[in-house]
């Protein structure tokens, strides 16, 4: 069986290197059987990465379609996308889905769960009578996380820090990680206090905040995309309150987005998107909000790779590669135009 060769600058290092691709692993040693070179110049970049994706539920119903959830992976692995973090499912992932080798890695967390004082939830997330024990649960059973709520409606009772905080010591003592739903100040503050890993959403984080989430190796996923297209028409709105907490809770990302790379917080792009989501949008909103191009290209690859547990281009790595004409650290729209992509070491796209 031959090996594939690709040869250019491997980002996000810089340097110029030969790789080669022996069935689903990386390796810089060239190997004894023969190879094809399927790239040579350019840039090579690690699969991009949506960190916060629900993709395989129906809008109308959130119900999931293993159907819908096929077509939405088949088109982030043709964007360049290998890797998937799904903070919330209602059901587990198949297996045959899991595994299908056309489709992105995934990282799960599980059902949505929900603290039982929250009012006015949707029938979307699980309530559990123990919150702690199913949190273990759920990393267990997934990938090493569970996700749960700071907040839901701006105008109702916020999730108490001590309930968090035993959410969170019972799935640290498990070896897992939490990521919550914030978009409130009170949820925020609750969330990051307790102990929250990922802050999703991110609203109204401030800069005593992202000193204590830097100081444990804490990530913010602001989920720009989810915002943008609805700041207009919240605008046209009659003056309210929810108006005000919309729009102040996505004008406080801005500075939230760089204050957070700044204090040395992993920045997390996701698109929380229920289908396929847009992943080169996702890093465009970052720039936009003021993140240097080359940490917003780091968000939604190397460094959402490495936060996440997955390796870059390394030796021994797995085999998802993307492949561009031009530095992405410069001109982040180049992701859109991949000229080759790997996914699980077999060819997606090639320009």
């Amino acid at each position: 069986m031959s090996s594939l060769h690709l040869r250019g600058t491997v980002l996000p290092d810089g340097d110029v290197r030969d790789i080669w691709v022996l069935g689903d692993r990386l390796t810089f040693t060239r190997p004894r059987q023969a190879s094809t070179t399927v790239h040579d110049g350019g840039f090579i970049l690690p699969g991009l990465v949506d960190a916060h994706a629900h993709l395989g539920h129906d809008p109308a119903t959130m119900t999931f379609d293993p159907a819908l959830f096929t077509a939405a992976g088949l088109g982030y692995a043709g964007d360049g996308t290998t890797l998937l973090r799904v903070p919330g499912h209602r059901v587990p992932i198949p297996p045959e889905l899991r595994n299908r080798p056309d489709l992105p890695r995934l990282v799960t967390a599980g059902p949505w769960l929900a603290w039982d004082g929250l009012q006015d939830l949707d029938d979307l997330q699980t309530v559990p009578a123990d919150l702690p024990a199913a949190g273990v649960a759920e990393a267990l059973a997934n990938d090493g996380w569970c996700k749960t709520y700071g907040d839901w409606e701006f105008d109702r009772p916020k999730t108490p820090e001590p309930v968090l905080r035993a959410l969170c010591d019972a799935v640290h003592a498990a070896g897992g990680r939490v990521a919550a739903h914030c978009q409130t100040a009170e949820g925020t503050r609750n969330a990051v206090l307790a102990g929250v890993d990922s802050i999703e959403h991110a609203w109204f984080l401030t800069p005593d905040l992202l000193t204590v989430l830097a100081a444990r190796g804490g990530a913010v996923t602001p989920t720009w995309t989810g915002f943008v297209p609805h700041v207009d028409v919240v605008r046209t709105k009659p003056e309210g309150p929810r108006k005000d907490w919309f729009l102040d809770g996505v004008a406080s990302l801005r500075a939230a987005t760089v204050d957070a790379w700044e204090a040395g917080v992993t920045v997390l792009a996701g698109t929380d998107s229920l289908g396929h989501g847009d992943v080169a949008g996702e890093v465009g909103h970052l720039v936009a909000a003021g993140l240097p191009p080359a940490a917003a290209v780091g968000a939604a690859c190397w460094d959402a790779r490495r936060y996440l547990g997955f390796a870059g281009i390394e030796e021994g790595a797995p085999a998802d590669l993307v492949a561009l004409a031009a530095d992405p650290r410069v001109t982040p729209g180049v992701l859109r135009h991949p000229s080759l992509i790997l996914l699980r070491g077999r060819s997606v796209k090639r320009g």
